[in-house]
């Protein structure tokens, strides 16, 4: 049974929530205390994190920030608020997914199965563990790992969609359209100042490990990793 943390200050609609993600057979924990946000998510051992933006004290943007250094588990937001800027800044601050009030249940529940899955889908343990390589570099899509020269890194679902996108087509342009479509399907509202924020976090932490610029930018095209450009 996968817990979700409901980090919502509507109390009324917190409630909903829970009562209709129970029904499915999920166990939920609503936050109450919004001077205990990181202690309530310790104590949670949460699979999910349902956050709104406007909450008292500090925003949703901060609290995720200060789960994301914990944690790697899925962050959906839920939010009235439903500018562009609003939404790109949850997806900067370590969200993987941004949902604006009103919504359908339906839809909420869903994402949260969607993510779950992607998230913690099991494969079998008497197998050899799915990782891609080229070069010295080596991703981990399941634990969402990167690993160069003995060092590793994590990183968040989105971004290991991407650099796997990239590394099954290493040394070809993959166009910023299809990234966007494998990153955020039927996401219509995500623009290419969003990719762009991704790209340069992974190039970061490419760059980290100890490897050079090894993602290019091919102008009017989209992106090329040349992992060969940077390895003996």
């Amino acid at each position: 049974m996968e817990t979700i943390l409901i980090i919502e200050d509507d109390a009324k609609l917190a409630s909903l929530l829970s009562t209709y993600l129970s029904k499915y057979g999920f166990r939920t924990i609503i936050v109450e205390d919004f001077n205990r946000v990181l202690e309530t998510f310790n104590e949670s051992s949460a699979d999910l994190i349902l956050l709104d933006v406007n909450l008292p004290k500090y925003d949703g943007f901060y609290w995720c920030r200060q789960i994301r250094s914990l944690s790697l588990c899925p962050i959906l937001f839920i939010s009235a608020r439903d500018s562009g800027m609003d939404q790109v800044m949850a997806l900067e601050n370590g969200g993987d997914d941004y949902i604006t009030k009103p919504f359908h249940y339906e839809v909420v529940l869903a994402k949260i199965r969607s993510h779950i899955r992607r998230a913690y889908g099991s494969y079998s343990q008497t197998q050899e563990e799915n990782k891609l390589q080229s070069g010295g570099l080596i991703l981990y899509p399941e634990r969402y790992m990167i690993q160069y020269d003995g060092h590793t890194s994590e990183l968040t679902q989105k971004e290991a969609v991407l650099l796997e996108s990239l590394l099954l087509k290493e040394g070809r342009v993959v166009n910023r359209e299809r990234l966007l479509d494998l990153m955020w399907k039927d996401q219509h509202f995500i623009d290419d100042n969003t990719l762009n924020v991704y790209i340069t976090r992974v190039r970061k932490k490419l760059k980290d490990l100890g490897l050079g610029d090894i993602v290019e930018t091919v102008r009017g095209a989209g992106y090329r990793l040349n992992v060969s450009k940077d390895t003996p």
